[in-house]
């Protein structure tokens, strides 16, 4: 009976989410990379450009391409008014190419000698098809794309692929079928591993931003056709197919996490649309722009370590950032714009022009809490060391261990913890930065358990993964536990650093594909896999190893660290029906005791 009431409530939740949102306007990773020797690269202090060489250009609308199953794919080709041919830069997009944005229609490059080709990807805007984000037909279609571009009379054979988001995931999925004609890309906030950085976070649906995406995609594919009045039929025909979709796709995929299906677990469906399971495959020069607040906080960098260790052509560049406001505040500290990057990254590898990209440095990451841009040695950071802090009674934060007299904390396991915090505005992608509660967690932290540190004496610099072993019980069959890192100031707000997550269920770790930092566990990878779900006992002390997602940032002089454990974070995330049901109304322990020493490993910059 209480499963049928949850399942009845759930269009209620999500339709509250939905109305909300507008008006808040994998391989193993013990390997150790090499040492860099100084001095690092810097940025120079006059940023890359040139000026443009075309004053006009000319749009081919709605120009039809056929896959290799006779779907018909729509694409609009910018040209330059001048004498070609024009390297291509390639943007897929599901979100429309009719609608507004420069990543629709890059007048920056354009005026600088570039086709800019913008297409919609199979079962969005005006291409036919059913719409599999991400899927096997979704990542042949990239190839063919490609390949159709480069050989067109108008190109001069070289591809460049180039977008933010869902634009960006999917040049890493197409570089990794290596088509013909591509030369470089320049994927803006990408996602890493569909499942662990998106789909679910530590065992837990992601209901704050997958209903929105959905709805996003769902509804910019009802927009009429430009060819409606051309083609009424073909218009037609599209739109009924778009329409279709809503009970398809989009709806059994997220049915199927809520209540505990094939998608609420890691597996082959989540590894296809993985780029991290792909990038082996990627050979061609990659540039990764991400956010310490973006959706993809954790993944962006993972997918830079990968493909340098593998010897390809990249940089990293990670922004103040949530997944809405990329590249705001550029240039800043000689850091140029996206657009004046992307243009040396493409001049480079698709012109042929020496525009001294080995120059570049190779990782530049903002210092939250410094607030500026740094380079740094590596990612991650190389020159780290691990250092523990122990959950304490009094709800102090400490390098000493626990002795054996202290009393731990116990808290309700309730599902709406967090519902205005830091994690609201990173997982609505910045919507609800405007509200003061995102950027001060006291509120939040009334329902959590706090561990805060004396003022510091020093700057405590942290840079990189971090992890949190906690033990804990509870009275229930199902715990989830929220793992925040914050920076309390001397007037005692509270400032969401990042964050992790954890079902108990989950709570197996595999420490081959596990980062190790000076012997301690700094980076835990789960499988989440049924096969690997663990018992929760009632009453039975758990080891919690939580995944903390990596960042960057540093704890001023005079301000102290806290870490706020809570029950959930709502409406980030949620458990599956059948765990949550498990969870609800009981009371979980966090142990801090000689024997259960609760801690937190953070990777402290030397220099």
């Amino acid at each position: 009976m209480r499963l049928r009431h949850f399942l009845l409530g759930l269009p209620f939740i999500l339709a509250i989410n939905l109305l909300i949102a507008p008006l808040l306007t994998q391989a193993s990773y013990k390997t150790v990379p090499p040492k860099i020797s100084f001095p690092l690269k810097q940025w120079e202090a006059a940023p890359y450009d040139r000026p443009e060489q075309y004053a006009s250009y000319t749009t081919q609308k709605d120009i039809f391409i056929k896959m290799r199953d006779g779907v018909i794919l729509a694409a609009d080709v910018h040209l330059p008014d001048g004498q070609g041919p024009f390297p291509v830069i390639l943007t897929q997009t599901p979100y429309n190419k009719n609608m507004s944005g420069s990543e629709n229609l890059n007048e920056y490059f354009i005026k600088r000698g570039y086709a800019h080709m913008v297409v919609d990807v199979r079962g969005t805007g005006s291409s036919q098809g059913v719409w599999d984000s991400f899927g096997e037909s979704e990542q042949l279609d990239g190839k063919e794309l490609v390949e159709w571009a480069a050989s067109q009379p108008w190109s001069n054979g070289k591809v460049g692929l180039y977008g933010s988001s869902y634009r960006a995931i999917n040049q890493l999925l197409t570089a990794a079928h290596q088509p013909e004609g591509l030369k470089a890309i320049f994927p803006i906030v990408p996602m890493g591993d569909m499942y662990r950085d998106i789909l679910m976070s530590g065992g837990t649906v992601n209901t704050g931003f997958i209903p929105l995406w959905l709805g996003l995609v769902t509804g910019s594919g009802l927009m009429p056709p430009t060819y409606t009045l051309s083609d009424p039929i073909m218009a037609a025909t599209v739109l009924l197919g778009h329409a279709g979709q809503t009970t398809g796709f989009p709806t059994s995929t997220l049915a199927s996490v809520l209540t505990g299906g094939e998608f609420a677990y890691d597996g082959p469906q989540a590894s296809l649309r993985s780029p991290l399971a792909a990038a082996d495959r990627i050979k061609v020069p990659a540039f990764f722009a991400g956010g310490l607040h973006d959706l993809f906080q954790r993944g962006t960098p993972l997918l830079y370590e990968r493909l340098k260790a593998n010897g390809v052509p990249t940089k990293l560049l990670m922004g103040n950032w949530t997944h809405g406001n990329y590249g705001s505040g550029l240039p800043a500290d000689n850091v140029p714009t996206l657009e004046q990057l992307a243009l040396r990254w493409f001049d480079q590898y698709l012109k042929g022009i020496n525009t001294n990209i080995n120059k570049i440095p190779d990782v530049t990451q903002y210092v939250i809490g410094e607030d500026k841009f740094v380079v740094q040695p590596g990612w991650p950071h190389q020159e780290t060391t691990a250092q523990r802090y122990y959950l304490r009674a009094g709800g102090l934060l400490t390098k000493e261990t626990a002795s054996s007299l202290e009393m731990p904390k116990s808290m309700l396991q309730q599902p709406l913890n967090g519902i205005c915090s830091g994690s609201t505005n990173q997982w609505m992608a910045g919507i609800p930065d405007p509200i003061p509660c995102t950027k001060d967690n006291r509120l939040t932290e009334l329902t959590e358990l706090t561990y805060t540190t004396a003022p510091v004496s020093a700057d405590l610099r942290v840079s990189g993964p971090i992890a949190a072993k906690i033990f804990a019980k509870t009275t229930a069959k199902e715990l989830v536990l929220s793992v925040r890192v914050t920076d309390v100031a001397p007037d005692g707000s509270s400032r969401e650093i990042t964050a992790g997550w954890l079902a108990a269920s989950h709570r197996a770790v595999d420490e081959s594909k596990s980062r190790f930092l000076d012997g301690q566990l700094i980076q835990p990878w789960h499988p989440f896999t049924k096969e690997a779900s663990l018992k929760v006992t009632p009453n039975e002390v758990m080891e919690l190893d939580v995944e903390i997602f990596p960042s960057n940032f540093v704890i001023k002089e005079g301000h102290r660290l806290r870490v706020a454990i809570g029950p959930s974070d709502f409406p980030h995330s949620m458990s599956p029906a059948p765990q949550l049901l498990n969870q609800l109304g009981g009371i979980a322990t966090i142990m801090n005791t000689k024997q259960y020493p609760s801690s937190i490993v953070l990777p402290v910059v030397q220099r």
